[in-house]
């Protein structure tokens, strides 16, 4: 049989047929005088086994190491490892499901609401009230959750946790008033390192730690381009830095 009748017996395109040759799948045919390839029956036999292979979700270099050995054992080891990742999948897949029922559930959701729950029971505590700097706040850490892998997420959301606490959450709005006032001053101003101690006083103290570990300075840098001078200045002094 020729290419076109060989594909369509298996159910797939020529293409796919001619890529399968190229990557050593299924054995090219010699050809016959006028050219064309013929193709036997043990031949649709091998495209089908490569079809139905690729349809349980291996790759096409786990189907060539699975033709390579056709004893079974190295098959059922690939399967095996095959359905632990379609496990992991299915969690995930089951934990993303649980986050968008929560959106759902919360009425008209909001762009920022689809952080990791964890932050999104932090940032519910976080007053923003029209004031830029909770909202440069929110807007910061919604980006460092998102760019975590998940177990640095959990450890950043865990730093965070103590701000949730009803003491703290009530002292934020004033502190993010004062901090507003500071948009257009000097940094010399008197504010700043009164407004640094306050805000020392209120930050969980693991939190505070990781703010003046030297590793992360660049953190400061980016925020400081958010900010005005004195607004800068005081995250400068809260960090331990030079104001």
């Amino acid at each position: 049989m020729r290419i076109g009748e060989l594909a369509a017996l298996v159910g797939v395109t020529t293409r796919t047929v001619r890529h399968y040759h190229h990557l050593g799948l299924l054995p090219e045919p010699t050809r016959l005088g006028n050219g064309y390839r013929e193709y036997r029956l043990r031949d649709a036999v091998e495209l089908a086994r490569v079809r139905r292979l690729t349809e349980l979700g291996l790759s096409l270099d786990e189907v060539r190491d699975v033709l390579a050995d056709d004893r079974g054992r190295e098959l059922r080891e690939v399967l095996e490892e095959l359905d632990a990742d379609l496990a992991r999948q299915q969690e995930a897949i089951g934990a993303q499901r649980d986050r968008l029922a929560a959106l759902l559930a919360a009425g008209e959701p909001d762009p920022d609401a689809a952080v990791s729950p964890d932050l999104a029971a932090v940032l519910r505590g976080l007053p923003v009230a029209g004031s830029p700097s909770a909202a440069l706040d929110r807007d910061m850490l919604a980006l460092i959750d998102t760019g975590a892998a998940p177990a640095e997420r959990a450890a950043f959301t865990a730093l965070l946790q103590p701000l949730a606490d009803p003491d703290i959450a009530a002292r934020l709005p004033d502190l993010y008033a004062r901090l507003d006032d500071l948009a257009d001053a000097d940094p010399t101003d008197p504010r700043v390192p009164v407004l640094a101690t306050d805000l020392a006083d209120c930050l969980p103290a693991e939190l505070l730690a990781a703010m003046r570990d030297p590793r992360g300075r660049t953190w400061l840098d980016e925020l400081s381009r958010e900010l005005g001078p004195a607004q800068a200045a005081v995250f400068r002094h809260l960090s331990g830095g030079t104001p």
